[in-house]
């Protein structure tokens, strides 16, 4: 397994041979299995599997989020290493965002509502890393777990709108087995918070197997949840969204298809998780 820091060595190891296909894995490091899931599809479907590590500053819209946003590189390199993945790149802030950076990738609509509301700048960060990740590696495929529901929709429209010359391969949320969807954010969870948060994935199961049964009311799935979440004395919800999947425009009725959502603050340490319900016909 090859480590570099610098994009032309990125490059210039990646075409030595043009004919083999490339799977990318973007991650901010501190992996666990979600990530190492997303390797192993890559794996399945590419010659070659690269990994980037770096914690983006720009997507992040409180300070102390992002320096206590964990890390640990040598433990990281050591399970890619393990996995097998071929090149990782782990740059350094000044190897991504040269002095007087000015150039963003901002995509707009789909960003103004969820995470890009609730963490304005946040979005604008996430799309312009990406796109520099994809100008870099030019993999043939890259993959993001369904847990960041927004983020991926929002990449696939910049993939889309700017004809980038990938596929996006979209990965299954890879959870604890108390339910808790998988996150590098999680070891910041007091002892209480860590075992009361699994009542996220308890209330997305709810409001699916409400719609399965019937409802179709998007406010009272909403207010179900709010219920179920409120028997927690430090749980503080940021949002609840019942949206398009596609639009993620909220629903008032519940057709076809929906996007379940949420947004939970235990402490300072902020969780997202999401189901989607697709009507069987």
């Amino acid at each position: 397994m090859l480590v570099f820091e610098k994009a032309g060595e990125i490059r210039q190891h990646r075409w030595k041979n043009k004919s083999e296909t490339w799977g990318l894995v973007p991650t901010m490091g501190f992996l666990h299995e979600g990530h190492l899931s997303l390797v192993r599809r890559a794996q399945q479907e590419n010659d070659r599997v690269a990994v980037s590590i770096f914690v983006n500053p720009i997507q992040f819209n409180r300070k102390n989020d992002f320096d206590s946003y964990p890390g640990n590189l040598a433990e990281d390199l050591k399970m890619l290493q393990a996995e097998g993945a071929d090149l990782v790149w782990t740059p350094r802030v000044e190897d991504i965002y040269s002095t007087n950076f000015q150039t963003y990738v901002s995509v707009e609509q789909i960003t103004a509502v969820l995470e890009g509301a609730a963490r304005p700048g946040h979005f604008r960060g996430v799309t312009t890393i990406v796109a520099i990740l994809f100008n870099v590696f030019q993999p043939n495929h890259a993959y993001f777990g369904q847990k960041d529901a927004q983020q991926e929709a929002v990449i696939r429209r910049m993939v889309k709108d700017l004809h980038f010359n990938l596929e996006i391969v979209s990965c299954p949320i890879i959870r604890e087995k108390d339910g808790l969807a998988m996150s590098s954010r999680n070891i910041n969870l007091s002892k209480k918070a860590r075992q009361e948060a699994p009542v996220l994935y308890r209330v997305l199961q709810l409001a699916k197997n409400m719609i399965a049964d019937g409802e179709t009311s998007a406010k009272l799935l909403r207010q179900a949840m709010i219920k179920e979440i409120g028997k927690s004395k430090i749980a503080k919800i940021d949002y609840i969204s019942i949206a398009d999947p596609a639009t993620l425009d909220e629903l008032e009725t519940v057709e076809n298809e929906a996007l379940i959502s949420l947004a939970v603050y235990w402490g300072d340490v902020r969780l997202i998780d999401n189901i989607r319900f697709h009507k069987e016909i």
